[in-house]
């Protein structure tokens, strides 16, 4: 399964219609094909890497929140535990599932007897077989067929779960809030879950902390931690204080990053740059670019401030600028605006080429102010 497309009515401040389209839009290149793509079928290509970029306030994280709405519903068939309100929300859920192109559309809202669960109202699902020759024309409805008599669920439960089966991780969400006194607890959920072993964990450290040696669980509380002065036991409030937060977040960012390498899962970040530094985010990005890492076709989905990494994103058509007034609105870099692919994109960006500067007059009027 991958997700092709999300479209969304009244979903949070977004405006009617709001879109994010992951497939390529603009000529593949044999170095696209081998670095800046993925086929997932024959000539049906989504991105390696996606990136969200725009002020403060702009609707960056907005955007990252209705992907993982949409990989919530694909993965467990469920919404719930989110902080926006589901009611009105009207969803279009394009994905590649099996040789078929599937549409999936919904309505949600809310019951105060189920908790912070969405329910499904008004669902249908549309199908067509997907060939080759049909590849620019997947959002053509003209050539899909209803699927009906599916069958009957509760009503927070997406009849989605006819198609897919089972519950997976299609996507992990990691927020620029993430962490916190659960952070080494969920990393070492993660560990287990994902199958990845000590060797690997103290390398993703060592990134990080140098001075870490060693580190292990001993109970959901406590963990064993060894470096270049001492060992010690310490409970998990007591490390997220002994290392720095980088470091933290790091970790569990890393990690989470590896299981989706090795599953094929997307991951989602808000705010990549949030206590890393520079070099780290452009590894992550080369890291999903290589085929041989990269091996089961997982994507990497972020915002950023930090402009000079779309410098090592090839193309432009998987750069979305965000932009709000009384609505979110997203602009894509290939096809809204006209910016020469030789030209660097952090230089364009700081030319204000997508109206995303800061407003000098406002910085000034506070300074003002403080006179």
């Amino acid at each position: 399964m991958k997700l092709l497309r999300v479209k969304a009515n009244h979903f949070k401040n977004c405006c009617d219609g709001f879109t994010v389209d992951l497939t390529s839009k603009s000529r593949k290149t044999a170095e696209d094909k081998e670095y800046e793509l993925q086929e997932i079928a024959p000539n049906l290509h989504v991105f390696n890497t996606a990136a969200f970029v725009g002020k403060n306030a702009s609707g960056k994280t907005t955007a990252v929140e209705l992907l993982d709405c949409a990989y919530s519903i694909l993965g467990e068939f469920r919404l719930e535990d989110k902080h926006y309100s589901y009611d009105g929300v009207e969803l279009e859920i394009t994905f590649y599932h099996d040789g078929y192109i599937y549409i999936y559309e919904t309505a949600l809202s809310s019951e105060k007897s189920m908790g912070n669960q969405a329910c499904f109202r008004n669902e249908r699902i549309f199908r067509k077989e997907f060939f080759k020759t049909n590849a620019k024309d997947i959002y053509d409805r003209r050539d899909y067929e209803e699927m009906t008599d599916l069958g009957d669920l509760p009503e927070d439960t997406s009849n989605l779960f006819f198609i897919l089966k089972k519950k997976k991780t299609r996507a992990v969400f990691f927020d620029s809030y993430s962490g916190g006194a659960d952070t080494y607890q969920l990393l070492f959920r993660a560990l287990k879950n994902y199958d990845i072993g000590p060797d690997v964990l103290a390398k993703i450290i060592r990134i990080f902390d140098e001075t870490v040696k060693e580190l292990t669980r001993i109970d959901d509380h406590n963990y064993r931690i060894v470096t270049e002065r001492d060992e010690r036991v310490m409970s998990d409030t007591e490390l997220i204080y002994f290392l720095s937060s980088g470091t933290t977040k790091g970790v569990l960012l890393y990690t989470l990053m590896v299981a989706s390498l090795k599953e094929g899962f997307d991951l989602l970040i808000d705010e990549v740059e949030n206590h890393f530094h520079k070099t780290l985010v452009e590894n992550m990005i080369s890291l999903y670019k290589d085929k041989s890492v990269n091996r089961r076709n997982a994507t990497l989905i972020f915002t950023t401030h930090y402009c000079e990494v779309l410098d090592q994103m090839g193309r432009q058509d998987n750069i979305w600028i965000c932009n709000a007034n009384s609505h979110i609105h997203l602009t894509n870099m290939y096809e809204d605006y006209h910016i020469r692919p030789v030209l660097l994109k952090s230089r364009q960006y700081y030319a204000n080429a997508f109206g995303t500067a800061v407003n000098y007059g406002d910085l000034m009027e506070l300074k003002k102010e403080l006179k």
